[in-house]
Protein backbone atom coordinates (compact mmCIF):
# COMPACT_ATOMS: atom_id res chain seq x y z
CA UNK A 1 0.00 0.00 0.00
CA UNK A 2 1.07 3.59 -0.93
CA UNK A 3 2.06 6.16 1.99
CA UNK A 4 0.22 9.48 1.44
CA UNK A 5 2.28 12.40 1.26
CA UNK A 6 0.82 15.16 3.22
CA UNK A 7 0.83 18.13 0.89
CA UNK A 8 -1.50 19.98 3.11
CA UNK A 9 -0.01 22.21 6.10
CA UNK A 10 -1.81 24.91 8.30
CA UNK A 11 -1.82 28.75 7.52
CA UNK A 12 -0.30 28.95 11.10
CA UNK A 13 2.44 26.65 10.14
CA UNK A 14 3.54 27.70 6.96
CA UNK A 15 3.59 31.10 8.92
CA UNK A 16 5.57 30.38 11.03
CA UNK A 17 7.75 28.39 8.82
CA UNK A 18 8.14 31.31 5.84
CA UNK A 19 9.23 32.76 8.31
CA UNK A 20 12.70 31.32 8.98
CA UNK A 21 13.16 29.44 5.96
CA UNK A 22 14.60 32.35 4.24
CA UNK A 23 18.49 33.77 5.33
CA UNK A 24 19.22 33.47 9.06
CA UNK A 25 19.33 37.10 9.94
CA UNK A 26 21.89 38.35 12.96
CA UNK A 27 19.81 40.53 15.68
CA UNK A 28 19.33 44.01 14.66
CA UNK A 29 18.50 47.56 16.82
CA UNK A 30 16.86 50.41 15.48
CA UNK A 31 17.17 51.53 11.88
CA UNK A 32 20.57 53.89 11.38
CA UNK A 33 19.69 57.53 10.23
CA UNK A 34 21.30 58.80 7.23
CA UNK A 35 19.59 57.35 4.19
CA UNK A 36 15.93 57.21 2.90
CA UNK A 37 13.70 54.61 1.30
CA UNK A 38 11.26 54.20 -0.69
CA UNK A 39 8.50 51.35 -1.82
CA UNK A 40 8.23 50.83 -5.77
CA UNK A 41 6.74 48.91 -8.14
CA UNK A 42 8.58 47.31 -11.16
CA UNK A 43 7.24 46.15 -14.71
CA UNK A 44 9.62 43.48 -15.92
CA UNK A 45 9.20 41.23 -18.87
CA UNK A 46 10.26 37.23 -18.34
CA UNK A 47 10.14 33.99 -20.32
CA UNK A 48 12.81 32.37 -22.70
CA UNK A 49 12.14 34.63 -25.49
CA UNK A 50 11.95 37.71 -23.03
CA UNK A 51 8.63 38.85 -23.63
CA UNK A 52 6.23 35.70 -22.24
CA UNK A 53 4.20 37.81 -19.48
CA UNK A 54 4.59 40.88 -17.69
CA UNK A 55 4.79 40.93 -14.26
CA UNK A 56 4.90 43.19 -11.31
CA UNK A 57 7.89 43.40 -8.43
CA UNK A 58 7.47 45.02 -5.30
CA UNK A 59 11.18 46.52 -3.73
CA UNK A 60 12.31 49.15 -1.30
CA UNK A 61 14.98 51.12 -2.52
CA UNK A 62 17.47 52.42 0.32
CA UNK A 63 19.35 55.15 -1.03
CA UNK A 64 22.49 56.59 1.01
CA UNK A 65 22.50 60.40 2.24
CA UNK A 66 24.71 62.65 0.11
CA UNK A 67 24.57 60.75 -2.93
CA UNK A 68 24.02 62.19 -6.25
CA UNK A 69 25.09 62.42 -9.63
CA UNK A 70 28.38 64.42 -8.58
CA UNK A 71 28.98 62.01 -5.88
CA UNK A 72 27.35 58.53 -6.62
CA UNK A 73 27.87 55.30 -4.68
CA UNK A 74 27.83 51.41 -5.41
CA UNK A 75 24.56 49.52 -5.43
CA UNK A 76 23.54 46.18 -3.60
CA UNK A 77 20.48 44.07 -5.12
CA UNK A 78 19.00 41.44 -3.09
CA UNK A 79 15.86 39.09 -2.49
CA UNK A 80 14.14 36.82 0.06
CA UNK A 81 14.13 33.13 0.43
CA UNK A 82 11.52 31.15 -0.02
CA UNK A 83 8.52 32.03 1.68
CA UNK A 84 9.62 35.69 2.39
CA UNK A 85 9.62 39.18 0.89
CA UNK A 86 11.60 42.19 0.23
CA UNK A 87 10.73 42.84 4.47
CA UNK A 88 12.72 39.98 4.96
CA UNK A 89 16.06 41.38 3.79
CA UNK A 90 15.54 45.18 5.92
CA UNK A 91 17.93 44.31 8.39
CA UNK A 92 20.75 44.01 5.97
CA UNK A 93 19.52 46.91 3.76
CA UNK A 94 19.74 49.03 6.49
CA UNK A 95 23.06 48.51 7.89
CA UNK A 96 24.54 48.53 4.27
CA UNK A 97 22.57 51.64 3.29
CA UNK A 98 23.95 53.13 6.47
CA UNK A 99 27.50 51.82 4.87
CA UNK A 100 27.25 54.14 2.19
CA UNK A 101 25.21 51.81 -0.39
CA UNK A 102 22.44 52.01 -2.54
CA UNK A 103 20.51 49.13 -1.69
CA UNK A 104 17.51 47.56 -3.46
CA UNK A 105 15.66 44.67 -1.58
CA UNK A 106 12.41 43.27 -4.00
CA UNK A 107 10.20 40.61 -3.11
CA UNK A 108 11.29 37.86 -5.95
CA UNK A 109 8.68 36.36 -8.47
CA UNK A 110 5.13 34.83 -6.39
CA UNK A 111 6.23 36.23 -3.05
CA UNK A 112 5.33 38.76 -0.83
CA UNK A 113 3.50 41.03 -3.04
CA UNK A 114 5.53 40.47 -6.58
CA UNK A 115 3.43 38.64 -9.25
CA UNK A 116 3.81 36.04 -11.80
CA UNK A 117 4.45 32.28 -10.39
CA UNK A 118 7.78 30.75 -8.44
CA UNK A 119 9.51 29.85 -11.19
CA UNK A 120 12.16 28.02 -8.95
CA UNK A 121 15.23 31.09 -9.92
CA UNK A 122 15.00 29.70 -13.27
CA UNK A 123 17.44 32.27 -15.31
CA UNK A 124 14.80 32.26 -17.90
CA UNK A 125 12.19 34.06 -15.29
CA UNK A 126 13.76 34.89 -12.05
CA UNK A 127 17.44 35.71 -14.13
CA UNK A 128 16.00 37.94 -16.38
CA UNK A 129 13.58 40.05 -14.60
CA UNK A 130 16.22 40.41 -11.45
CA UNK A 131 18.67 41.58 -14.76
CA UNK A 132 15.68 44.59 -15.71
CA UNK A 133 16.23 45.86 -12.18
CA UNK A 134 20.20 45.67 -12.94
CA UNK A 135 19.21 48.17 -15.01
CA UNK A 136 17.00 50.07 -13.35
CA UNK A 137 20.22 50.89 -10.91
CA UNK A 138 22.48 51.35 -14.19
CA UNK A 139 19.76 54.58 -14.80
CA UNK A 140 17.45 53.16 -17.27
CA UNK A 141 14.10 54.65 -17.50
CA UNK A 142 10.41 53.36 -17.55
CA UNK A 143 11.21 50.35 -15.00
CA UNK A 144 10.27 51.86 -11.77
CA UNK A 145 7.17 53.13 -11.04
CA UNK A 146 5.40 54.73 -7.70
CA UNK A 147 2.32 52.53 -8.07
CA UNK A 148 1.22 49.15 -9.06
CA UNK A 149 -0.22 50.24 -11.86
CA UNK A 150 2.55 51.34 -13.66
CA UNK A 151 1.50 54.62 -14.62
CA UNK A 152 3.91 57.29 -11.91
CA UNK A 153 7.20 56.16 -13.52
CA UNK A 154 10.13 57.20 -11.41
CA UNK A 155 13.00 59.24 -12.84
CA UNK A 156 15.58 57.50 -14.23
CA UNK A 157 18.21 56.80 -11.49
CA UNK A 158 21.79 59.08 -11.58
CA UNK A 159 23.06 58.60 -8.06
CA UNK A 160 24.40 54.77 -8.64
CA UNK A 161 28.15 54.62 -9.72
CA UNK A 162 28.38 53.40 -13.16
CA UNK A 163 31.41 51.30 -14.92
CA UNK A 164 32.70 52.08 -18.24
CA UNK A 165 32.47 48.37 -19.26
CA UNK A 166 31.73 45.29 -18.07
CA UNK A 167 33.45 42.41 -16.18
CA UNK A 168 34.45 41.41 -19.78
CA UNK A 169 35.57 44.65 -20.63
CA UNK A 170 32.60 45.32 -23.16
CA UNK A 171 30.89 48.93 -22.92
CA UNK A 172 27.20 49.01 -21.88
CA UNK A 173 24.44 51.18 -21.66
CA UNK A 174 23.15 51.09 -18.02
CA UNK A 175 26.17 49.68 -16.29
CA UNK A 176 25.85 49.88 -12.40
CA UNK A 177 28.90 49.16 -9.86
CA UNK A 178 26.61 46.51 -7.88
CA UNK A 179 26.62 43.52 -6.11
CA UNK A 180 24.35 41.07 -5.12
CA UNK A 181 23.54 39.66 -1.73
CA UNK A 182 21.20 36.80 0.02
CA UNK A 183 20.58 33.35 0.86
CA UNK A 184 18.59 30.24 -0.06
CA UNK A 185 16.16 31.01 -2.45
CA UNK A 186 18.07 34.65 -2.35
CA UNK A 187 20.96 33.38 -3.22
CA UNK A 188 20.62 31.19 -6.32
CA UNK A 189 18.94 33.56 -8.10
CA UNK A 190 22.32 35.73 -8.05
CA UNK A 191 23.69 32.90 -10.39
CA UNK A 192 21.11 33.01 -12.41
CA UNK A 193 21.36 36.91 -13.39
CA UNK A 194 25.06 36.92 -13.20
CA UNK A 195 24.73 33.92 -16.00
CA UNK A 196 22.92 36.31 -18.74
CA UNK A 197 23.87 39.78 -17.36
CA UNK A 198 27.70 40.79 -17.34
CA UNK A 199 26.95 43.88 -15.66
CA UNK A 200 26.79 41.99 -12.31
CA UNK A 201 30.15 42.42 -10.80
CA UNK A 202 30.25 40.31 -7.69
CA UNK A 203 28.31 37.52 -5.42
CA UNK A 204 27.34 36.66 -1.88
CA UNK A 205 25.10 33.31 -2.26
CA UNK A 206 24.18 31.59 1.04
CA UNK A 207 23.00 28.47 1.71
CA UNK A 208 22.02 27.81 -1.80
CA UNK A 209 21.65 24.74 -3.94
CA UNK A 210 24.04 23.84 -6.50
CA UNK A 211 21.78 21.44 -8.42
CA UNK A 212 18.35 21.14 -7.44
CA UNK A 213 17.48 17.85 -8.66
CA UNK A 214 19.98 16.34 -5.85
CA UNK A 215 18.78 18.77 -2.92
CA UNK A 216 14.86 17.67 -3.75
CA UNK A 217 16.20 13.93 -4.31
CA UNK A 218 19.88 13.02 -3.42
CA UNK A 219 21.97 9.91 -4.79
CA UNK A 220 24.63 10.12 -2.92
CA UNK A 221 26.43 7.15 -4.86
CA UNK A 222 26.88 10.06 -7.65
CA UNK A 223 30.46 11.52 -8.39
CA UNK A 224 30.71 14.30 -5.40
CA UNK A 225 27.98 12.76 -3.83
CA UNK A 226 26.25 15.66 -5.50
CA UNK A 227 25.29 15.31 -9.28
CA UNK A 228 23.29 11.84 -10.93
CA UNK A 229 25.57 8.97 -10.57
CA UNK A 230 25.29 7.40 -14.45
CA UNK A 231 21.81 8.20 -14.88
CA UNK A 232 20.79 6.98 -11.65
CA UNK A 233 17.76 8.45 -9.59
CA UNK A 234 17.82 9.61 -6.52
CA UNK A 235 15.43 9.00 -3.51
CA UNK A 236 12.85 11.85 -3.06
CA UNK A 237 12.98 13.75 -0.01
CA UNK A 238 9.56 14.55 1.90
CA UNK A 239 9.34 17.43 4.41
CA UNK A 240 10.88 20.00 2.90
CA UNK A 241 8.96 20.07 -0.49
CA UNK A 242 5.80 19.13 1.23
CA UNK A 243 6.44 22.30 3.54
CA UNK A 244 7.39 24.88 0.61
CA UNK A 245 4.38 23.81 -1.61
CA UNK A 246 2.35 24.95 1.00
CA UNK A 247 4.80 28.17 1.78
CA UNK A 248 4.13 28.56 -2.32
CA UNK A 249 0.50 27.85 -2.57
CA UNK A 250 -0.40 30.26 0.51
CA UNK A 251 1.80 32.92 -0.78
CA UNK A 252 0.02 32.76 -4.32
CA UNK A 253 -3.79 32.82 -2.46
CA UNK A 254 -2.64 35.89 -0.67
CA UNK A 255 -2.05 37.70 -3.58
CA UNK A 256 -4.38 36.47 -5.98
CA UNK A 257 -6.39 39.24 -6.03
CA UNK A 258 -3.33 41.41 -7.55
CA UNK A 259 -2.74 38.56 -9.98
CA UNK A 260 -5.02 35.94 -10.25
CA UNK A 261 -3.31 33.93 -13.12
CA UNK A 262 -0.80 32.35 -10.55
CA UNK A 263 -3.91 30.21 -9.38
CA UNK A 264 -4.09 28.95 -13.38
CA UNK A 265 -2.54 25.19 -13.50
CA UNK A 266 0.01 24.32 -10.56
CA UNK A 267 -0.97 27.17 -8.02
CA UNK A 268 1.12 29.84 -7.72
CA UNK A 269 4.22 27.35 -9.29
CA UNK A 270 5.90 26.74 -13.21
CA UNK A 271 3.55 24.17 -14.68
CA UNK A 272 6.06 21.46 -13.93
CA UNK A 273 6.27 21.34 -10.62
CA UNK A 274 2.93 19.93 -8.77
CA UNK A 275 2.82 16.88 -11.44
CA UNK A 276 6.72 16.59 -10.39
CA UNK A 277 5.68 16.43 -6.49
CA UNK A 278 2.70 13.95 -6.91
CA UNK A 279 5.16 11.19 -9.19
CA UNK A 280 8.04 11.99 -6.93
CA UNK A 281 5.97 11.19 -3.44
CA UNK A 282 4.67 8.57 -5.15
CA UNK A 283 7.40 6.29 -6.64
CA UNK A 284 9.86 7.66 -4.37
CA UNK A 285 12.16 9.45 -7.28
CA UNK A 286 12.45 11.86 -10.36
CA UNK A 287 11.45 11.83 -13.54
CA UNK A 288 13.91 12.25 -16.16
CA UNK A 289 12.48 15.42 -17.40
CA UNK A 290 11.64 16.89 -14.30
CA UNK A 291 15.34 16.49 -13.44
CA UNK A 292 15.96 18.21 -16.39
CA UNK A 293 13.56 21.36 -15.65
CA UNK A 294 15.32 21.60 -12.01
CA UNK A 295 18.93 21.16 -13.35
CA UNK A 296 17.45 24.49 -15.54
CA UNK A 297 16.99 26.07 -12.24
CA UNK A 298 20.24 25.66 -10.95
CA UNK A 299 23.79 27.16 -11.24
CA UNK A 300 25.41 23.49 -11.86
CA UNK A 301 23.69 23.67 -15.17
CA UNK A 302 25.43 27.15 -16.39
CA UNK A 303 28.51 27.41 -14.22
CA UNK A 304 30.81 28.53 -17.26
CA UNK A 305 28.81 31.49 -17.58
CA UNK A 306 29.80 32.66 -14.14
CA UNK A 307 33.24 34.25 -14.01
CA UNK A 308 32.83 37.12 -11.18
CA UNK A 309 34.45 36.70 -7.63
CA UNK A 310 31.63 34.47 -5.55
CA UNK A 311 31.90 34.19 -1.90
CA UNK A 312 30.23 31.16 -1.26
CA UNK A 313 28.19 30.85 2.63
CA UNK A 314 26.71 27.71 3.66
CA UNK A 315 25.64 26.58 7.14
CA UNK A 316 26.51 22.90 8.89
CA UNK A 317 23.26 22.51 10.19
CA UNK A 318 21.46 22.48 6.60
CA UNK A 319 19.76 19.45 5.87
CA UNK A 320 18.05 21.15 2.56
CA UNK A 321 21.10 22.49 1.04
CA UNK A 322 24.12 20.36 2.64
CA UNK A 323 27.51 21.78 2.27
CA UNK A 324 28.06 18.63 -0.50
CA UNK A 325 26.53 22.08 -2.87
CA UNK A 326 29.07 24.47 -1.37
CA UNK A 327 31.27 22.27 -2.63
CA UNK A 328 30.63 20.85 -5.84
CA UNK A 329 29.76 24.58 -6.91
CA UNK A 330 33.24 26.12 -5.08
CA UNK A 331 35.51 23.25 -6.94
CA UNK A 332 33.49 24.20 -10.42
CA UNK A 333 34.42 27.78 -10.07
CA UNK A 334 38.21 27.04 -9.54
CA UNK A 335 38.50 24.62 -12.03
CA UNK A 336 37.72 27.06 -14.12
CA UNK A 337 39.77 29.73 -12.34
CA UNK A 338 36.73 32.31 -11.18
CA UNK A 339 37.67 34.17 -8.18
CA UNK A 340 35.81 31.98 -5.04
CA UNK A 341 35.98 31.83 -2.01
CA UNK A 342 34.24 29.15 0.82
CA UNK A 343 32.98 30.15 4.35
CA UNK A 344 30.78 26.98 5.86
CA UNK A 345 28.75 29.20 8.84
CA UNK A 346 26.95 27.26 11.79
CA UNK A 347 22.99 28.43 10.96
CA UNK A 348 21.56 26.63 7.89
CA UNK A 349 18.19 25.87 7.19
CA UNK A 350 18.45 22.93 10.21
CA UNK A 351 18.74 25.75 12.31
CA UNK A 352 21.73 26.53 14.85
CA UNK A 353 22.41 30.11 16.05
CA UNK A 354 26.48 31.09 15.48
CA UNK A 355 28.98 32.25 18.67
CA UNK A 356 29.06 36.19 19.00
CA UNK A 357 32.91 36.03 17.36
CA UNK A 358 31.49 33.04 14.43
CA UNK A 359 28.70 35.64 13.63
CA UNK A 360 31.06 38.80 13.62
CA UNK A 361 33.44 36.80 11.15
CA UNK A 362 30.55 36.38 8.81
CA UNK A 363 29.87 39.84 8.97
CA UNK A 364 33.31 41.28 8.63
CA UNK A 365 34.54 38.72 5.47
CA UNK A 366 31.18 39.92 3.74
CA UNK A 367 31.57 43.32 4.48
CA UNK A 368 35.06 43.30 3.14
CA UNK A 369 34.40 41.73 -0.06
CA UNK A 370 31.98 43.89 -1.46
CA UNK A 371 34.21 46.61 -0.37
CA UNK A 372 36.93 45.12 -1.99
CA UNK A 373 35.04 44.91 -5.28
CA UNK A 374 32.73 47.51 -4.84
CA UNK A 375 34.35 50.07 -3.36
CA UNK A 376 37.87 49.31 -4.85
CA UNK A 377 38.71 49.24 -0.94
CA UNK A 378 42.37 48.00 0.52
CA UNK A 379 40.68 45.42 2.33
CA UNK A 380 41.68 41.58 2.25
CA UNK A 381 39.00 39.51 1.10
CA UNK A 382 40.36 36.89 3.38
CA UNK A 383 41.11 33.05 3.33
CA UNK A 384 39.37 30.83 0.54
CA UNK A 385 37.94 28.70 3.05
CA UNK A 386 37.10 28.82 6.02
CA UNK A 387 34.75 26.89 8.68
CA UNK A 388 33.09 27.17 11.76
CA UNK A 389 33.75 25.10 15.12
CA UNK A 390 30.76 24.45 17.23
CA UNK A 391 33.18 23.07 20.08
CA UNK A 392 34.55 25.92 20.51
CA UNK A 393 32.80 28.96 18.76
CA UNK A 394 35.26 29.83 16.55
CA UNK A 395 36.19 30.18 12.83
CA UNK A 396 39.53 27.86 11.34
CA UNK A 397 41.02 29.30 8.40
CA UNK A 398 43.05 27.63 5.33
CA UNK A 399 44.09 28.89 1.70
CA UNK A 400 41.54 26.24 0.14
CA UNK A 401 39.20 23.56 0.57
CA UNK A 402 39.59 20.62 0.87
CA UNK A 403 41.65 20.89 4.58
CA UNK A 404 41.50 17.04 5.58
CA UNK A 405 43.87 13.85 5.35
CA UNK A 406 41.95 10.34 4.78
CA UNK A 407 42.39 8.70 7.80
CA UNK A 408 40.53 5.19 7.20
CA UNK A 409 38.40 3.08 9.54
CA UNK A 410 37.03 -0.74 8.22
CA UNK A 411 34.33 -2.94 8.09
CA UNK A 412 35.34 -5.13 10.85
CA UNK A 413 32.13 -7.65 12.35
CA UNK A 414 30.17 -4.97 13.77
CA UNK A 415 33.50 -2.69 14.53
CA UNK A 416 35.30 -0.14 12.67
CA UNK A 417 38.71 -0.72 12.98
CA UNK A 418 42.21 0.82 11.54
CA UNK A 419 43.65 -2.55 11.39
CA UNK A 420 43.57 -6.14 12.07
CA UNK A 421 40.12 -6.46 9.66
CA UNK A 422 37.87 -10.05 10.98
CA UNK A 423 35.23 -11.38 8.79
CA UNK A 424 31.91 -11.13 9.80
CA UNK A 425 28.45 -10.10 8.37
CA UNK A 426 25.15 -8.28 9.38
CA UNK A 427 21.58 -8.78 8.05
CA UNK A 428 18.46 -6.72 7.97
CA UNK A 429 15.49 -5.74 5.23
CA UNK A 430 14.50 -2.62 3.90
CA UNK A 431 10.81 -1.51 4.72
CA UNK A 432 7.76 -1.96 2.41
CA UNK A 433 5.92 0.54 0.45
CA UNK A 434 8.93 3.13 1.18
CA UNK A 435 7.97 3.38 4.59
CA UNK A 436 10.37 4.80 7.07
CA UNK A 437 12.59 2.74 9.64
CA UNK A 438 13.47 5.40 11.73
CA UNK A 439 12.17 7.73 14.93
CA UNK A 440 13.92 11.08 14.61
CA UNK A 441 13.44 14.66 13.62
CA UNK A 442 11.48 15.88 10.72
CA UNK A 443 13.98 17.96 8.42
CA UNK A 444 11.96 21.24 8.12
CA UNK A 445 11.17 21.56 12.16
CA UNK A 446 14.68 22.60 12.57
CA UNK A 447 14.02 25.79 11.38
CA UNK A 448 11.78 27.05 13.58
CA UNK A 449 13.95 27.01 16.35
CA UNK A 450 17.64 28.89 16.61
CA UNK A 451 18.71 25.56 17.75
CA UNK A 452 19.03 22.01 16.42
CA UNK A 453 16.64 19.87 17.59
CA UNK A 454 18.75 16.80 19.60
CA UNK A 455 16.28 14.29 19.87
CA UNK A 456 17.60 10.52 19.53
CA UNK A 457 17.69 9.35 15.97
CA UNK A 458 16.18 5.62 16.93
CA UNK A 459 16.63 3.15 14.06
CA UNK A 460 14.12 -0.26 14.42
CA UNK A 461 15.31 -3.51 15.02
CA UNK A 462 15.50 -5.52 12.04
CA UNK A 463 16.03 -2.46 9.74
CA UNK A 464 19.68 -1.51 9.75
CA UNK A 465 23.63 -2.32 9.90
CA UNK A 466 25.91 -1.06 11.86
CA UNK A 467 29.36 -0.67 13.07
CA UNK A 468 31.46 1.74 15.64
CA UNK A 469 34.36 2.60 16.71
CA UNK A 470 36.56 1.58 20.26
CA UNK A 471 36.66 4.66 22.27
CA UNK A 472 39.00 7.50 21.13
CA UNK A 473 42.11 8.43 23.25
CA UNK A 474 42.42 12.02 21.31
CA UNK A 475 39.73 14.06 19.56
CA UNK A 476 39.06 13.55 16.00
CA UNK A 477 38.48 16.86 13.93
CA UNK A 478 36.29 15.71 10.75
CA UNK A 479 36.50 18.43 7.88
CA UNK A 480 34.79 17.78 4.59
CA UNK A 481 32.95 14.63 3.08
CA UNK A 482 33.37 11.15 4.48
CA UNK A 483 33.07 8.43 2.16
CA UNK A 484 31.41 4.50 2.89
CA UNK A 485 33.37 2.14 -0.01
CA UNK A 486 30.73 -0.85 0.60
CA UNK A 487 29.52 -3.95 -1.13
CA UNK A 488 25.90 -5.50 -0.32
CA UNK A 489 24.32 -8.56 -0.80
CA UNK A 490 20.83 -7.90 -2.07
CA UNK A 491 19.53 -11.27 -4.65
CA UNK A 492 15.83 -10.08 -5.45
CA UNK A 493 17.02 -6.22 -5.57
CA UNK A 494 19.70 -8.14 -8.15
CA UNK A 495 16.97 -9.65 -9.98
CA UNK A 496 14.47 -6.60 -10.16
CA UNK A 497 17.11 -3.42 -10.39
CA UNK A 498 17.15 -4.00 -14.52
CA UNK A 499 13.59 -2.91 -14.16
CA UNK A 500 14.54 0.34 -13.67
CA UNK A 501 14.51 2.69 -10.17
CA UNK A 502 11.79 1.24 -8.33
CA UNK A 503 13.66 -2.07 -8.89
CA UNK A 504 16.56 -0.71 -6.81
CA UNK A 505 17.86 -1.10 -3.75
CA UNK A 506 17.54 2.37 -1.48
CA UNK A 507 19.43 2.70 1.24
CA UNK A 508 20.31 5.71 3.71
CA UNK A 509 24.31 6.23 5.46
CA UNK A 510 24.83 7.74 8.46
CA UNK A 511 27.34 8.51 10.76
CA UNK A 512 26.59 8.99 14.43
CA UNK A 513 28.93 10.56 17.54
CA UNK A 514 28.54 7.97 20.44
CA UNK A 515 29.16 9.77 24.03
CA UNK A 516 30.29 8.10 26.61
CA UNK A 517 27.26 7.00 28.41
CA UNK A 518 26.29 5.28 24.95
CA UNK A 519 23.83 7.93 23.66
CA UNK A 520 24.25 8.11 19.25
CA UNK A 521 24.30 11.57 17.73
CA UNK A 522 23.27 11.62 14.01
CA UNK A 523 25.70 14.04 13.74
CA UNK A 524 23.81 17.27 12.43
CA UNK A 525 20.84 15.46 11.52
CA UNK A 526 22.87 14.27 7.82
CA UNK A 527 21.79 11.69 5.79
CA UNK A 528 23.08 9.92 3.23
CA UNK A 529 20.59 8.49 0.57
CA UNK A 530 21.81 5.78 -2.09
CA UNK A 531 19.75 4.25 -5.03
CA UNK A 532 22.31 1.46 -6.26
CA UNK A 533 22.00 0.65 -9.99
CA UNK A 534 23.80 -2.27 -8.96
CA UNK A 535 23.93 -4.26 -6.06
CA UNK A 536 26.87 -7.05 -7.47
CA UNK A 537 29.29 -4.06 -7.61
CA UNK A 538 30.84 -2.07 -4.98
CA UNK A 539 28.90 1.36 -4.15
CA UNK A 540 31.33 4.59 -2.94
CA UNK A 541 28.27 6.70 -1.12
CA UNK A 542 29.67 10.44 0.00
CA UNK A 543 28.57 11.38 3.03
CA UNK A 544 27.40 14.86 3.60
CA UNK A 545 29.90 17.27 4.72
CA UNK A 546 30.77 17.93 7.90
CA UNK A 547 32.99 20.28 10.42
CA UNK A 548 32.80 18.01 13.66
CA UNK A 549 35.17 17.14 16.51
CA UNK A 550 34.95 13.84 18.13
CA UNK A 551 35.53 14.27 21.32
CA UNK A 552 38.50 11.63 23.75
CA UNK A 553 36.24 9.11 25.07
CA UNK A 554 33.26 9.07 22.47
CA UNK A 555 33.24 6.59 19.44
CA UNK A 556 32.63 6.99 15.59
CA UNK A 557 29.48 5.16 14.45
CA UNK A 558 28.00 3.81 10.77
CA UNK A 559 24.86 2.47 10.00
CA UNK A 560 23.22 1.73 6.98
CA UNK A 561 19.72 1.74 7.31
CA UNK A 562 16.53 1.04 5.05
CA UNK A 563 14.62 3.76 5.71
CA UNK A 564 14.56 7.50 7.18
CA UNK A 565 11.51 9.79 8.53
CA UNK A 566 12.38 12.35 5.52
CA UNK A 567 12.79 10.32 2.58
CA UNK A 568 10.53 7.67 0.61
CA UNK A 569 12.61 5.06 0.54
CA UNK A 570 12.44 1.49 -2.11
CA UNK A 571 9.37 0.60 -2.66
CA UNK A 572 10.11 -3.26 -1.97
CA UNK A 573 11.04 -4.79 1.34
CA UNK A 574 14.36 -6.03 0.37
CA UNK A 575 16.77 -8.45 2.28
CA UNK A 576 20.09 -6.90 2.72
CA UNK A 577 23.47 -8.66 4.09
CA UNK A 578 26.84 -6.52 4.26
CA UNK A 579 30.10 -9.23 5.07
CA UNK A 580 32.84 -8.00 6.61
CA UNK A 581 36.29 -8.93 6.18
CA UNK A 582 38.56 -7.58 3.41
CA UNK A 583 39.33 -3.88 3.32
CA UNK A 584 37.48 -3.09 0.65
CA UNK A 585 34.49 -2.28 2.92
CA UNK A 586 35.57 1.03 4.32
CA UNK A 587 34.63 4.68 5.92
CA UNK A 588 37.16 7.10 4.57
CA UNK A 589 37.05 10.21 7.28
CA UNK A 590 38.88 14.03 5.92
CA UNK A 591 40.62 14.40 9.41
CA UNK A 592 42.40 17.77 10.17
Amino acid sequence: MRRVVPWVLTAAAVLAISSTVGVPTRAAGAAEPGYRTQSLHFAVTVGPAGDQRQCDIVGDLYTPAGVSAQQPAPAILTTNGFGGSAASQTPFAQRYAARGYVVLSYSGLGFGGSGCKITLDDPDYDGLAASQLVSFLGGAPGIAFTDAEHTDPLPALDYVLRDPVDHRGVAQRHDPRMGMWGGSYGGQVQFAVASLDARVDVLNPQITWHDLSYSLGPNNAAPGGVTGAGGTAGVTKLTWPTTFSAIGVFNGVQYAQQDPQRLVGCPNFADFVCPALVSAGATGYLRPEDIAKLRHASVASYLPRITIPVLLIQGELDTLFNLNESIATYQALRRQHTPVALLWRYNGHSGGTPSAAGAAYEERRVQDWFDHYLKDADVSTGPGFAYYQDWSGTVATAPSYPVGKPQRLYLSGDDLVSGGIRPGSQSFSTPPAGAPSTLGNLDVVGSQVEMPLDNPDVNLPGTFASWTGAPLTAPVTVVGTPTLDVKVSAPTAALSQASGPGGQLVLFAKLYDVDTDGTARLINGLVAPVRISDVTRSVRITLPGIAHRFATGHRIALYLAGGDTNYRGGLAATPVTVSTGSSGQVLTLPVR
